[in-house]
């Protein structure tokens, strides 16, 4: 039975290949920016030796730890929303849930930027702006909703 205002119907089979491509996209930009990365250190990367201690690779590793932090710390108040066999909506309260609608969302994009921020090359960076691209679209329908 076909529920009101679901929209309209699709073929079974096109509906999948429709959902199937997105994931297929997401697995191909992450194959060819890991070749890059990859490529990227083996080849041109020409850091210093106290890179590791550059106060520009300690502020993105903080960054990234930082976000990381949060990412599981959101993702922790989420899991445990409702109680086992409990239904319905519920509001996430506490940790930076007081004061962004999506802490988790923020959260791997800080650590994305961290990462780019210490490894200062092109295919990272490329990482962020996709990661903002699909990010950024959900907090904000998130928020609204």
């Amino acid at each position: 039975m076909r529920e009101r205002g679901w929209g309209p119907r699709a073929p079974n089979r096109a509906g999948w290949v429709v959902m199937e491509a997105t994931v297929a996209a997401s697995i191909a930009f992450n194959g060819v920016n890991g070749f890059f990365l990859g490529h990227w250190f083996a080849r041109f990367s020409d850091y210093p030796d106290d890179w590791l201690t550059d106060p520009r690779f300690l502020v993105g590793l903080a960054l990234f730890v930082g976000g990381m932090a949060l990412n599981w710390q959101s993702d922790q108040i989420l899991i445990h929303l409702r109680a086992p066999g409990e239904t319905g909506y519920k509001v996430p309260r506490g940790g930076a849930f007081r004061w962004v609608s999506s802490p988790n969302l923020l959260g791997e994009i800080s650590e994305w930027a961290g990462f780019a921020i210490m490894a200062l090359c092109l295919p990272a960076i490329a990482f962020v702006v996709w990661a903002l691209a699909n990010l950024i679209p959900r907090a904000i329908r998130n928020h609204r909703w």
